[in-house]
């Protein structure tokens, strides 16, 4: 049986992380590393210099006052060190092309690659108009995470998942290997007194035929190997 750590950048508790354990249920023992609080945005950060608390709710459940990329160290060098999966997700939230820098979901899935654990981040785009159905994404998730863990994976590679939005369950979707997007996003600030607000739309942002965000906005999921 294989062995599973999952974990989010959104918090413990949060329906994403529940539909990934769902998800992965059949396919090994799980142990859940997550965040305390919501830590999108946080990237690769890391807790070096002060003690990193943590909560144990039940067996295997460990909630983290600290960052995603805490979550996999802890996981991994504390919680289940024989573990052979970290899987990082399902996050509300497309992580796309150079979001893969920012990303704490990203970020987690990095930092187990970085330790020599094979990993899988995985995302959900929210076009416009369009609400996520939980049920629906638990169903594309378990078919995509238990194809791509048969697929070999060599020490310091990771994969970068994201799904399409307006998904619905049981309705098949292509899955496209593909290449990250090196486009930058396309936004401005605007001033306010001394505030700058931060202006972009993520569903014009630009991109390269056949790269990660062109696949994802298309409507497949795409799937990017990253290195660290």
């Amino acid at each position: 049986m294989l062995k599973i750590i999952i974990t989010n950048d959104d918090g413990y508790g949060e329906p994403g992380l529940k539909t990934l354990e769902k998800a992965v249920a059949a396919l090994g023992d799980i142990t859940i590393v997550a965040p305390k609080n919501p830590q999108s945005f946080c990237g690769h950060r890391v807790t070096m210099r002060t003690p990193i608390h943590v909560e144990h709710p039940k067996s295997n459940h460990h909630i983290v006052h600290g960052s995603p990329a805490d979550c996999a160290r802890l996981a991994i060098k504390a919680f289940a060190p024989d573990a052979d999966w970290l899987i990082a997700g399902i996050n509300p939230g497309a992580n796309l092309g150079s979001d893969v820098y920012q990303s704490g979901t990203v970020a987690a899935a990095r930092e187990a690659a970085i330790l020599n654990v094979k990993a899988i981040a995985i995302s959900q785009y929210i076009g416009l108009g369009w609400r996520i159905e939980w049920p629906a994404i638990e169903w594309h998730a378990t078919q995509i995470l238990a194809a791509l863990m048969k697929e070999p994976l060599t020490a310091g590679r990771y994969w970068n998942v994201n799904l399409p939005s307006h998904i619905v369950d049981g309705a098949p979707i292509p899955h496209t290997p593909c290449p990250l997007d090196k486009h930058p996003h396309d936004y401005r600030f605007s001033k306010k007194g001394d505030l700058y607000h931060y202006e972009g739309i993520i569903h014009d942002r630009p991109r390269s035929s056949g790269s990660d965000v062109d696949v994802c906005f298309n409507g497949a999921a795409s799937m990017t190997l990253l290195d660290v």
